[in-house]
């Protein structure tokens, strides 16, 4: 694998099945992200033990029709709890989806088969069934008590 990062805007030729994580450029970044919006949910994590509860409820600045963040460049700012995914934050995240690739491409598997990188196409994420947008309500339409009714994961940060 090539460590050699190209000029910001240049997508190589299936960057992802030949260069590390750490060497591709903010549009090859951001190409890698498939567009389901899980990393969007709404996440707990219970201090007892660690375990980390997964809502259907996204972040208020994600459309949740069209899975898309309102104001990307600065949802970091605006929403206190954002992380944005980089290199370091991908190792260390466990809540971040099986089907994700970066998660996928760190842990060295490939890209599904549905990513829009190999089929040319954003709806594949969709029709694959992996997309929020067919189960998530925005964080504005629900109130900071009924939080707990909307959990449907809970995930062991150890395995």
């Amino acid at each position: 694998m090539s460590n050699v990062t190209p000029p910001d805007g240049e997508l190589r030729e299936r960057f992802w099945e030949h260069h590390a994580l750490t060497a591709l450029n903010t549009a090859e970044w951001e190409a890698l992200c498939d567009g389901c919006g899980q990393c969007c949910l709404l996440k707990f994590e219970d201090e007892d033990n660690g375990d980390i509860a997964v809502l259907d409820v996204a972040c208020r600045l994600l459309d949740v029709n069209k899975v898309s963040c309102r104001d990307y460049a600065n949802r970091s700012t605006r929403v206190p709890g954002c992380i944005p995914l980089d290199v370091e934050t991908v190792a260390r995240l466990r809540w971040l989806p099986e089907t994700c690739g970066y998660r996928r491409l760190n842990e060295g598997r490939e890209l599904p088969e549905w990513h829009p990188l190999l089929t040319g196409d954003a709806k594949s994420v969709r029709r694959a069934g992996v997309s929020v947008s067919r189960f998530a309500v925005s964080e504005a339409s629900v109130r900071q008590q009924d939080l707990e009714d909307h959990i449907i994961a809970i995930i062991d940060p150890e395995s």
